[in-house]
């Protein structure tokens, strides 16, 4: 059992990279192929917009970023929007959770209560005698 001999390999080709898309489908009309993304990186910020709708959107880039880095940050934004509107109107709507069920960091530790922080002098060797 050895090693195949190299001329009866056949020579791989190239791979292609299929270019990363830059028209994408409108979150808030679903029209596909309607958001175009426009980036200026001089600038610093890119920009997208639907053709059908006109919803805009900008954000920050960087010299790395590409058109799908724009869309997924509008879709992470929709989507931080959409969760803070349902977090409003349940609250809103008295489907808040119960206030023993869960509490928060600022609940469960006052800043007043003294006991908690330490008020020591220093730490004190174990070389020292009393």
């Amino acid at each position: 059992m050895g090693k195949r001999k190299k001329s009866s390999r056949k020579p791989q080709g190239k791979k292609k990279n299929d270019p990363l898309p830059t028209i994408f489908t409108c979150l808030f009309c679903n029209h596909e192929k309607s958001v175009t993304v426009t980036m200026n990186k001089k600038m610093g910020f890119g920009e997208l917009e639907c053709k059908v709708c006109g919803q805009r959107f900008q954000c920050g880039i960087n010299y790395l970023s590409a058109p799908v880095d724009v869309y997924s940050e509008w879709v992470d934004a929709a989507d931080a929007v959409a969760k803070d509107d349902n977090a409003t109107s349940a609250s809103a709507s008295g489907m808040a959770p119960r206030s023993g069920s869960k509490q928060t960091a600022a609940g469960r530790y006052d800043d007043d209560e003294d006991d908690r922080r330490y008020e020591g002098e220093g730490i004190v060797g174990d070389d020292e005698d009393d």
